[in-house]
Order: C-alpha cells, then structure tokens, then sequence
C-alpha cells in the first residue's frame, strides 16, 4: 500500500502553524540582532553574530529534518506495520494525547479491523500552546474517548494491537507512565503487540531540535518503563534516525 491520505508538506505546516509564536520570536531576536549588531563594540559583535547565526541554522536544521520525518518519510504512509501481518477482523486501540493524525490513517489501512481511539488529553498537564491550537484546527476521529492514565477502559485480554504513535512521551512522572503501560499489557490478548512510535533524548534529537530534545525520554528510560510494567521489546524499527518504533508482547510470550 502506498501513502495514504495525508496532503503534500501536510506535517511541515502544521508546525509552523501551530507553533507560529515560537518562529515569531526567533524572526523578532534575529531581526534585532542584525540590526544592531554593527553598532555593537568589536567583541559584542562577534557574540551577537555568532548567536545570530547559530539561531539561523538551527531553525533551518529543525524545519528541514520536521519535513523529513513527517512529510517525506514512511512514517506516516504505516508501510512499516506491514511485517506485522495484521490481518482482518482485529482489534486495534490507538490511543492519542490530544493531537490525532493516525487513527483515520489506520482505519484505512486496516478496513476491515475495529478501531477504538482513545485520548488522555489533560488540559490541567498538556498545557502547550501547540495542542491547545490543534486540537481546535482538527475535528476528533469519529467516537474517540476522553480517559485518563489512570484509568483505560478495556477488558483485560481483548485487545489485538494498540498504537500509541508520538504520544506516551506526554506522560512525564514515570510512575503514572509504568502504570499506563502495564494496564495495557493487561489488555492485550496472548499474541497481541503495542506498538509505540517515539522520538528520543538522543543525539540526533539534540542536532534537530537542540535543548527540545529534552522533552523526549531516553531509551534506557523507555525501557525500565516497558520492563516494569511488564513488556518485553519483542523488536524495534527505526523509521528514521529521530523516530524509533518499539514494538512490545507481554512478558513470558514466545512467537
């Protein structure tokens, strides 16, 4: 299957939009400084061009690896659930932190699956501007339901597949997020997988997004997280160097 519906620098554009005050910002401190720069005594001037410059490029580097990621590359076409060999007749759980790009794309991918969206949205713990603005741009996916993390209502052993696709790094104490994944090992039927989609405190999430990468989780985090609560890392695909897939079964399970 090829890309599926999504339009053209669909990805790119919605983080300017949503994140416009930050650029404005930047656009407002680099015209400052060029301005001024000059009149600025010889060693503030070399500071204030070093700055601007470094302000720049990382702007520059930040859109052009968002356009990657989200616009060019696979992430978004889920050619890489296909080795999964997710049949029909399945059930699926994608669950979202208030932004939802993926449960339309999964329903058509999978037709003929039953697809249950769910949204852990805090508005007293997600209080970024950015979701706040898309969550107004984009309707919800047809009967999603508003939970907490505390609380995921599904019956234990029922659930075939559950995708948690740039989402369950919004859970920051890490107790809360042991607990939110071991409830979902509950849920997951004998051979079911959940398949989590995250950035990560990494290098090449510092080259793109300097100190924001540190509202990502580190593997070695990620992983206590999935051991504690029960998970074992059955695999892993690394959709781009800034995105890694991790694919998890309950523990004890052999396939």
């Amino acid at each position: 299957m090829g890309r599926l519906t999504r339009k053209p620098f669909q990805g790119i554009v919605n983080i300017i939009r949503f994140n416009w005050h930050y650029y404005a910002i930047a656009f407002i401190v680099i015209t400052i400084l060029f301005i001024f720069k000059e009149k600025l005594p010889s060693y503030l001037d070399i500071v204030a061009t070093i700055i601007l410059l470094f302000s720049m490029v990382s702007i520059i580097t930040s859109l052009v690896i968002s356009y990657y990621i989200y616009d060019y590359s696979e992430l978004y076409t889920l050619n890489w659930l296909n080795n999964l060999n997710i049949g029909s007749n399945t059930q699926l759980v994608n669950i979202h932190a208030g932004f939802d790009e993926t449960s339309s794309l999964l329903q058509e991918k999978y037709p003929d699956s039953t697809l249950i969206v769910f949204d852990f949205y805090d508005p007293n713990k997600h209080t970024e501007t950015s979701i706040k603005r898309a969550r107004k741009a984009y309707p919800k996916y047809p009967n999603t339901k508003a939970i907490s993390t505390n609380y995921i209502p599904l019956q234990a052993n029922s659930v075939d597949y559950i995708f948690l696709i740039l989402a369950a790094h919004e859970i920051r104490n890490n107790a809360e997020r042991i607990d939110f994944f071991n409830q979902l090992a509950n849920a997951l039927t004998i051979n079911g997988k959940i398949i989590v989609v995250e950035h990560q405190r990494d290098l090449y999430n510092f080259m793109a997004y300097n100190i924001g990468f540190l509202h990502f989780i580190s593997n070695k985090t990620w992983k206590q997280t999935f051991s504690k609560a029960g998970l074992l890392q059955d695999t892993t695909i690394t959709i781009t160097p800034f995105i890694t897939t991790f694919i998890l079964k309950k523990n004890g399970i052999t396939t």
